[in-house]
C-alpha cells in the first residue's frame, strides 16, 4: 500500500514539474513574441491584410519635331464598387439615380446596373466590376454619381488607375518609336527611342496602400497615394512628319508594286545629321506591310554599286588615279583569277574615264581601278577606306545597330580577288544608315556629322539637355575630292547616260548613285538569287538640304530589280514632294539681287502675263519656268524637254487656245 501511494506521488510529481516547465515555456515563448519578435509578426500579419503598391508613373511624351505627339501615356481608369461599405439606406435612396447615370454615360440600360449593383449587395461582393477603361474626363464624372460621391467608404467607390502607351499618329515610324517593357525584376528590354532614351521617359513609381479582401483581391485604402508618382520628362524627336508621311507612303506603294520582301527609307538633314524620316517595311505572309524590324539601322548587307563612291573616294584621296583617267572595260568582263567581274552592259563601254565609269557604274572599270592599283598593297585601300570611319559603328543610343564589315588583308575571307570585289560593293557590309552617313558627308563638302533623332529632353517649358550636332569627322576627304565626286553624282542623274538620268526632273535636282547588289549569289539554284535595290543621294543637287537613301529587298524579278527603277523613284517621289511642301532657302535678301539680266527677264514675264490671250503666244527665248507659268494659266498642258530657255515650241504663235490642248516646249 505504502508503495502504490509513494508511485502515485512520484507521478504527480513529474505531471507537476512538466507542467510548470510548459507554462514556462509558453510564458518565454509569449514574451519572445511580444517583445522580440512582434515587429516581425505585426508586420507580417500587416502584409496579409495590406500591402503597399507601386504606381507607374505617366511616361513622358515623345514629340516630333513640330510638336505633333509620336507617343504618349493616357491614363485610364476601371470602376468597382464595394458593397459592403455602403448603408442599406443610402443603397435603396441611390441605386435607381446611380443606374441611370452610368447608362448615359456608358450606354447600357439602367436596368443593367440596377441588376448589378443589386447582386453585388445580395452577396456582399466587396469587388464587383462596374466599368472598364474610363479616360481622365468620365473618371472625373463618375466620381460626382449619386452614392459614389460619398466616397471610399460610405459610397462603395473603388478606383483603379493604369497607364497605357498611345500613338497618336498610328503607324507612322512605330519601330523608330518602338516600345519599352520592364519584367518583375525590374529588367528593361524593347526597341526603338522608347527604350534608348527610356531614362528620361520613365518617371519615378508612387506608391498606395491597399487592403486585402475575399478571393484576393486588394481594394485600395482612401483616396491618397503614399508617394505620388513623378512624371516622366519628354522628348522633342528630329522626325519631320510631313516628310515621315512622304517617306513612308512612297516606300509602301513601291514595296506593293514589285512584291518586295521588305525595304526601308531614311531622309536626314546634311548639315546637321537630324534624322527627319525613317520608315521600315516588311511584307506578312497575306503580302502587307507593317513595320516589322529596324532594317535602316539593324540590317548590314553587302550594298553593291553605292559603294562605288566609297571605293572611288579613297583612289582620288591616294592620288592613283583622277576623274579622267582612262580605264578599259573591255567586252564588259574581266576575268580575275578563277572570278569573271560582269558589267550590266552587255559589250561593255569601252574605254572611258574613271569619272565615266562611276556615271554609269562600270563593276569592270572599278574592280581594275581598285585591283590593278591596291595590288601591291592591299592594306593602302583598307586603311583608307578606315580612315573614312567605314569600319565602325555610329554609336547610337538605338539598340541593335548592325555591325560593319571592312575586312583587312589577312582576315578571314580575304582573298587574291578581294580589292575587285570589294570595289563595287561585294565582300563588305553597311547597314542602309551607315551607307547615308556616308553620302551625307560628301553632301556636307566633307564632313561627316553623326546620325541624331532626338533633339532635347524637356519637362514642361524647362529643357533639361539639349542634343547639339555631333561631328564623327571633321573632313573624311579634302574639299577637292568632294567636289568632284559631288558634280559625278549630279551627272548620274542629269547625264542622257547617266544610271539615274530616268529619274530626272527639269523642275528639281539631285544627285546620287544607284546600286543593284546581287543576294543569295553563291546558290547555284538561279531561283534563289535575290536582289537589294538601292538608290543613296541627297537634294537640291547645288546647295543639298537633305540626303536619302532607299534599299528595298528581294522585288520580283519578272516585275523588275535594278535600283533605278526600284528605289530610285521612291527617292525622286520624296525629293519632288519635299520640294513642293518645304521652303528650302529660309531668306532671301531681295537688296542684294540685282541682277539687271533677271529682271529684264521678270519684267518681260509679267508683261506677258498681264495679257488676256485667245491665242497661243510666242515663249521663245523665255525661261522654261516662266513659259510654263503662261501657258498653263491659260489652260493648255505643257510638256516640257531639257533645260533652260525655250528653243522651239510645237504649237505656234496666233493658234486658237480652244485648239491648243497639249503644247511641247523644247528648251536649250
Amino acid at each position: 500500500m505504502a508503495v502504490t501511494e509513494k508511485s502515485i506521488l512520484t507521478r504527480l510529481y513529474v505531471v507537476t514539474a512538466f507542467m510548470f516547465l510548459f507554462a514556462i515555456a509558453v510564458l518565454f515563448k509569449l514574451v519572445n513574441i511580444q517583445f522580440v519578435q512582434g515587429d516581425k509578426y505585426k508586420a507580417l500579419a500587416m502584409e496579409r491584410t495590406e500591402k503597399m503598391f507601386t504606381i507607374a508613373p505617366n511616361r513622358g511624351n515623345l514629340y516630333s519635331d513640330d510638336g505633333s505627339l509620336l507617343a504618349t501615356s493616357v491614363s485610364r481608369y476601371t470602376i468597382r464598387f464595394d458593397a459592403v461599405t455602403v448603408s442599406e439606406e443610402d443603397f435603396r435612396r441611390n441605386i435607381v439615380p446611380l443606374s441611370n447615370a452610368l447608362s448615359k454615360m456608358l450606354g447600357k440600360s439602367s436596368s443593367h446596373y440596377q441588376q448589378v449593383l443589386r447582386k453585388a449587395k445580395v452577396n456582399k461582393n466587396r469587388y464587383a466590376l462596374i466599368a472598364r477603361n474610363l479616360d481622365y474626363s468620365e473618371y472625373i464624372a463618375v466620381k460626382d454619381f449619386p452614392l459614389f460621391n460619398k466616397g471610399p467608404y460610405k459610397g462603395g467607390l473603388i478606383i483603379e488607375q493604369k497607364t497605357v502607351r498611345e500613338h497618336p499618329l498610328g503607324k507612322i515610324a512605330e519601330r523608330s518609336v518602338g516600345y519599352e517593357n520592364v519584367d518583375e525584376n525590374g529588367y528593361y528590354s524593347g526597341v526603338g527611342l522608347e527604350r534608348a532614351y527610356g531614362e528620361y521617359l520613365r518617371g519615378v513609381q508612387g506608391k498606395r496602400l491597399k487592403q486585402k479582401i475575399a478571393k484576393g483581391q486588394w481594394k485600395p485604402i482612401g483616396w491618397e497615394n503614399i508617394v505620388e508618382p513623378k512624371d516622366g520628362y519628354d522628348l522633342v524627336s528630329t522626325i519631320d512628319i510631313n516628310i515621315q508621311d512622304i517617306a513612308h507612303h512612297a516606300l509602301l506603294g513601291q514595296l506593293e508594286h514589285y512584291k518586295a520582301d521588305h525595304g526601308c527609307v531614311i531622309v536626314m538633314e546634311t548639315e546637321t545629321g537630324e534624322v527627319k524620316a525613317i520608315s521600315n517595311l516588311g511584307r506578312t505572309e497575306a503580302g502587307k506591310y507593317y513595320e516589322r524590324l529596324n532594317y535602316a539601322i539593324g540590317e548590314s548587307h553587302e550594298p553593291g554599286s553605292t559603294f562605288k563612291l566609297m571605293s572611288l573616294v579613297a583612289a582620288l584621296e591616294d592620288k592613283v588615279i583622277d576623274t579622267s583617267t582612262v580605264l578599259d572595260t573591255e567586252n564588259g568582263r574581266w576575268k580575275i583569277y578563277d572570278r569573271t567581274v560582269r558589267d550590266s552592259k552587255w559589250g561593255g563601254y569601252g574605254k572611258i574615264s574613271a569619272g565615266h565609269a562611276f556615271e554609269v557604274s562600270s563593276n569592270t572599270a572599278f574592280a581594275k581601278m581598285i585591283h590593278n592599283n591596291y595590288k601591291n598593297d592591299p592594306e593602302k585601300f583598307v586603311n583608307r577606306l578606315m580612315r573614312m570611319n567605314l569600319h565602325k559603328k555610329l554609336d547610337l543610343p538605338i539598340k541593335g545597330e548592325g555591325e560593319p564589315v571592312i575586312r583587312f588583308p589577312g582576315d578571314k575571307g580575304w582573298s587574291g580577288i578581294s580589292l575587285a570585289w570589294m570595289s563595287h560593293g561585294y565582300e563588305v557590309s553597311m547597314t542602309p544608315l551607315q551607307v547615308l552617313t556616308f553620302y551625307n558627308a560628301i553632301a556636307n563638302d566633307g564632313e561627316m556629322v553623326k546620325p541624331r533623332l532626338i533633339k532635347e529632353v524637356k519637362e514642361w517649358d524647362r529643357t533639361v539637355q539639349k542634343f547639339d550636332k555631333e561631328v564623327i569627322s571633321e573632313a573624311i576627304c579634302s574639299k577637292e575630292t568632294a567636289s568632284k565626286v559631288q558634280e559625278l553624282l549630279k551627272n548620274v542623274v542629269e547625264k542622257k547616260y547617266g544610271t539615274g538620268h530616268r529619274l530626272y526632273s527639269p523642275n528639281f535636282s539631285m544627285a546620287g548613285k544607284t546600286g543593284t547588289a546581287q543576294k543569295n549569289y553563291v546558290s547555284k539554284d538561279p531561283d534563289k538569287l535575290k536582289y537589294i535595290s538601292t538608290f543613296a543621294g541627297y537634294f537640291p543637287a547645288e546647295n543639298p538640304k537633305y540626303s536619302c537613301i532607299v534599299v528595298i529587298h528581294e522585288p520580283d524579278k519578272s516585275v523588275g530589280y535594278y535600283g533605278a527603277d526600284v528605289s530610285g523613284p521612291v527617292f525622286k517621289s520624296i525629293a519632288q514632294k519635299v520640294y513642293a511642301t518645304s521652303p528650302l532657302v529660309d531668306e532671301v535678301d531681295m537688296d542684294k539681287m540685282e541682277d539687271p539680266r533677271l529682271e529684264k527677264s521678270y519684267q518681260k514675264y509679267y508683261a506677258e502675263a498681264q495679257k488676256h490671250y485667245k491665242q497661243v503666244p510666242n515663249v521663245k527665248g523665255m525661261s522654261g519656268m516662266d513659259a510654263v507659268s503662261i501657258l498653263e494659266n491659260l489652260g493648255i498642258e505643257v510638256e516640257v524637254k531639257g533645260n533652260g530657255k525655250v528653243k522651239r515650241q510645237s504649237v505656234s504663235q496666233g493658234t486658237s487656245i480652244k485648239e491648243a490642248k497639249k503644247i511641247t516646249l523644247e528648251l536649250s
